[in-house]
């Protein structure tokens, strides 16, 4: 059986997910489930959930949890992080309040703009220590990524570690749902395919039984039935001819054209929700005690519902040969040949006893390819910098990132990346 290995297990409610996914396969279900967080408190919540968690599914694995990462990570067959470093308080904190000082606003701040930069650069000191640590003590492992900034993460690990990874995110299967919704149609019954980088994907096809369904998703548009919510999507697929498969508040944030200081109306008419990612930390926060309460309550069980997550699947494929398409995010050899070499890319990937298999693209089409480079520009210099200690390199990726160059100055980012270093103070690595 597998020793599967959680890196950032205090992340209770998504461990939660990802362990009931692993555990509902038969073939799964006596693994060795590996608990690791430097949170002790957090760690024991999550330890506790894990074994509510197998009772609920009469599955019998080891479990064990420490604040040890080497221990955990000893011989790990699959390793899946969900680490967030810097926490809330003052990580991401920080990433929206210093910014808004220049009056520089953002929604989620995790996968580009400022927020995603400085995010990046905290997180890939830290991962490739770990990859360090895999190297050594697991370098077979099959190493799960769920933590953002997904592309810039990914790329750094691909350049910098001999260690197998792919990075996970729900979006592709997460908007085809919601696509669905608009138009009508299960989303059982539609094939699609979908390439880009992560968060800015997009649906090449989307059919069912070989029909288009692209004119039904206009006509969404044409009935005034666009949700509230999903209006910049909407918007970028009138423009673009292809729906894009990150979520409005995100999306709103990687281009130059929604969020402007001078036109409030904007705001409005695209219902654009500004320190959207404040105001979930501030609801997780306050709803964590009760939350915990219940998984540490003997008398409480667990409902314990399969996710959309990809994790699971990939392991259970691994291990039993059963074919599966998933999406995954992994360097682009030969993938998609109108972005770089190297970069980042998320393309569908067959997964079976031989590993991770990603499909080759060939060329998206060329407006789309252009959207892209604007963002895999701002990661390659993020990358760039966290792998050279070069200062100047995260002059340069904020320079070209998209949303803040549309709002500063060249004086004005130089200025708000000095003022964001000198706040994460040791949570960067120094820089010359």
């Amino acid at each position: 059986m597998p020793k599967i290995t959680f890196i950032g297990a205090g992340s209770t409610v998504f461990a939660k997910n990802l362990i009931g996914d692993i555990l509902r396969f038969p073939e799964l279900a006596e693994s060795t489930i590996s608990l690791f967080d430097i949170d002790a408190d957090r760690l024991a919540t999550s330890e506790i959930m894990a074994h509510k968690v197998a009772g609920a599914l009469g599955a019998h694995p080891a479990i064990e949890a420490t604040t040890d990462r080497r221990a955990a990570l000893d011989g790990a067959d699959y390793a899946i992080c969900m680490i967030q470093v810097a926490g809330y308080k003052p990580g991401t904190v920080i990433d929206f309040e210093i910014p808004k000082k220049y009056g520089l606003r953002q929604t989620i701040a995790d996968t580009l703009g400022i927020g995603g930069i400085m995010r990046g650069l905290r997180t890939i000191p830290v991962l490739l220590d770990m990859c360090r640590d895999m190297e050594a003590l697991c370098p077979d492992v099959t190493f799960l990524n769920y933590v953002n900034p997904m592309a810039m993460l990914c790329w750094a690990i691909s350049r910098a570690s001999t260690i197998k990874t792919v990075g996970l995110c729900h979006s592709v299967q997460g908007t085809a749902a919601q696509l669905a919704y608009d138009i009508g149609v299960p989303v059982e019954e539609i094939n699609y395919l979908c390439a880009g980088i992560n968060h800015m994907a997009f649906y090449l096809r989307f059919e069912r039984h070989g029909e288009d369904l692209y004119p039904l998703i206009r006509r969404v548009i044409d009935e005034g039935r666009v949700p509230a919510w999903n209006r910049v999507r909407y918007a970028m697929f009138e423009r673009l001819g292809y729906f894009v498969t990150e979520s409005s508040e995100h999306f709103s944030e990687y281009v130059p054209w929604f969020i402007k200081r001078d036109r409030p109306d904007l705001i409005e008419r695209f219902n654009i929700p500004l320190d959207e990612y404040i105001r979930r930390c501030e609801e997780q926060i306050a709803d964590w005690d009760a939350m915990r309460a219940d998984f540490e309550d003997p008398a409480k069980s667990l409902d314990v519902m399969p996710s959309h997550e990809y994790g699971s699947l990939i392991i259970h494929s691994l291990e039993t040969g059963v074919p599966r398409v998933i999406y995954g995010n992994v360097a682009n050899h030969g993938l998609i040949d109108n972005l770089p070499q190297g970069a980042c890319v998320e393309v569908p990937c067959l997964v079976d006893k031989n590993g991770i298999q990603p499909a080759r693209i060939g060329a998206l089409p060329p407006q789309l390819a252009a959207l892209m480079q604007t963002n895999v520009n701002v990661q390659a210099l993020t990358v760039e910098a966290a792998l050279t200690g070069r200062r100047d390199h995260i002059y340069h990726a904020a320079m070209l990132d998209p949303h803040t160059a549309a709002e500063l100055d060249l004086d004005q980012i130089v200025a708000l990346v000095d003022d964001l270093i000198e706040a994460h103070g040791d949570w960067l690595p120094a820089y010359h």
